[in-house]
């Protein structure tokens, strides 16, 4: 799955902003001249990540967001390399400290959109691993901010482990990447750990994920299943696409990659002990047509 498209030239920029009381860190990818209302694309790391590792783990391919689609792209840093997603039994040093993500997410849009003349209302975030369940978290907290999330291999905390949230829910285009062979993150739910240590919560399964923003959403049809040609036979991978999709609700996308690992499908390069990576499913391809860019 990949798209041709003109090509624009872009920049990165190092950028501190203050959130909450603290000084943060992002890396910005940029058209060199980007349009005024421009969309903006956030991306949250992995745990023990930082934005530069996690836009390297994906082989630069979510800067085709600014490449193509002419989007105003930051990685985000989290705080100590981690995030305060919200999970109950998250141990990680920024929700011991009480770091405040959601004012950083907040802050960094307010900063694009001065900076850059980006549209606050094209808001999008991607997240992988502990930055999915941080966008998890942003789903809950902020969803009118939002015009589209991407979650890649993090599933939905067990109510037990996740805060109760009592504000309505508001609707927003969700699409989830998950491999079966993901040996942090099961995707038949469970207990999330780092190769069976230091366990991080128990999860729902990648489809209970699907079904349950879909079920936000307001969306009542059943799902259709798809599996997608073109794995080489290198890949030993399968895709299988599961959509949710009814008139007048945003819809809800899963991407099961059948022996996929704990990656980013695309082009980047993980260690081999995250598992395999589907290379004939680009989760950057997928999610520019899904959000519509």
């Amino acid at each position: 799955m990949s798209r041709a498209g003109t090509a624009r030239e872009v920049s990165a920029e190092a950028v501190s902003l203050q959130a909450a009381g603290r000084t943060r860190a992002m890396t910005v990818v940029s058209p060199r001249s980007p349009a005024r209302g421009a969309p903006v694309v956030l991306v949250f790391h992995g745990s023990n990540q930082s934005g530069q590792v996690v836009r390297r783990f994906a082989g630069n391919s979510l800067d085709v967001f600014a490449h193509r689609d002419g989007a105003v792209v930051a990685y985000l840093d989290g705080y100590k390399k981690n995030w305060n997603e919200a999970r109950l039994s998250n141990k990680f040093a920024a929700r011991k400290d009480n770091v405040d993500d959601v004012a950083f997410t907040l802050a960094a849009v307010d900063y694009l959109v001065g900076r850059y003349g980006a549209d606050a209302s094209r808001v999008y975030v991607v997240g992988f691993s502990s930055g999915g369940a941080m966008v998890l978290r942003l789903l809950h907290e902020i969803p009118a901010r939002l015009a589209g999330a991407a979650v890649i291999s993090a599933t939905q905390p067990v109510p037990e482990n996740y805060p109760s949230y009592t504000e309505p829910a508001v609707p927003v285009p969700v699409v989830l990447f998950h491999g079966t062979a993901d040996r942090l993150v099961p995707y038949q739910g469970g207990m999330a750990s780092l190769w069976g240590l230091f366990p991080r919560g128990l999860g729902r399964s990648a489809p209970q994920t699907a079904a349950y923003y879909a079920a936000r959403n307001g969306i009542t049809a059943e799902p259709t299943a798809q599996r997608l040609d073109g794995a080489p036979p290198a890949d030993h991978t399968e895709i299988e696409r599961t959509d949710y999709r009814q008139a007048g609700h945003p819809p809800v996308t899963l991407y099961t990659i059948h022996g996929g690992g704990h990656v980013i499908p695309g082009p980047g390069k993980a260690p081999r002990i995250m598992g395999r990576t589907a290379r004939h499913l680009n989760a950057a391809d997928a999610i520019e047509e899904f959000f519509g860019l």
